[in-house]
């Protein structure tokens, strides 16, 4: 229960800072002995109450824009339905054999975030941002694999966000945390309805990640985002050590 916990504060903390905290929460669950598809569902459940405060923090950013973010967060969640249906309706071994390659493209994501976040900057001072055109398949794309896994859904929204729309990069942030919600939000209730759910892990994540996002902010600028992404890093190569064992 305490390194359960303890990993939904770590967790909480980097969503706040870097995001991925999945990384993080996952290989806890693994670690004390949950199966890897009910630690993964469990994980999905536990982490729906930030995603809902982290919505809550940015809601000035969609003042007079939430019509058109919940018309596309509609795809996000389809999306999301999809991605659960088949987490849960594929053989349990074929997951085993999937999650180290979703980690391993996971933590890709984190390594090369900055250059990303650099890349979606230089469009934006170049006036390339603004295209909409197929942004409604992309976040349902982007659902399925949030309703699957999710680890790095944040960072694929974020650089198709901030190069698809004029927004301002915070309004962008609000976006990427309503369509990452929807995904977590609507999985997780397919999953308590037909899912097997550790709760007492979901709600000792969901306790850890809520107290991790007050703290995040403080402790975030005490360490550098080089050495967060270094501990995720390190943690998603144990993981998919302990999965190929």
């Amino acid at each position: 229960m305490i390194v359960v916990l303890l990993a939904g504060l770590v967790a909480g903390t980097i969503n706040a800072v870097a995001g991925s905290g999945t990384l993080v929460t996952f290989p806890a669950l693994l670690a004390v002995g949950l199966p890897p598809v009910t630690a993964n569902v469990s994980n999905g459940l536990g982490l729906v109450p930030g995603s809902f405060a982290a919505v809550h923090q940015y809601r000035h950013e969609l003042r007079g824009r939430w019509r058109e973010a919940l018309g596309l967060a509609r795809f996000s969640a389809v999306g999301a339905v999809l991605g659960a249906i088949l987490l849960l309706a594929l053989p349990a071994e074929w997951f085993r054999y999937v999650a180290p390659v979703l980690i391993a493209a996971a933590l890709a994501l984190i390594l090369v975030q900055p250059r990303l976040s650099a890349w979606v900057a230089a469009r934006r001072a170049e006036g390339l941002a603004g295209n909409r055109h197929g942004l409604p398949l992309g976040i349902g794309l982007t659902g399925i694999y949030g309703g699957y896994f999710g680890a790095g859904q944040g960072i694929v929204l974020f650089a198709m966000l901030g190069t698809a729309l004029p927004d301002n990069l915070q309004r962008v942030n609000a976006l990427r945390n309503l369509y990452a919600g929807t995904a977590n939000a609507v999985s997780a209730l397919v999953f308590v309805l037909i899912a097997d759910v550790d709760f007492r892990a979901a709600g000792l994540i969901a306790l850890g990640a809520v107290a991790g996002g007050v703290l995040g902010a403080r402790i975030g600028q005490r360490l550098s985002p080089g050495a967060l992404r270094a501990v995720v890093v390190v943690v998603g190569l144990a993981a998919i050590a302990q999965l190929a064992l």
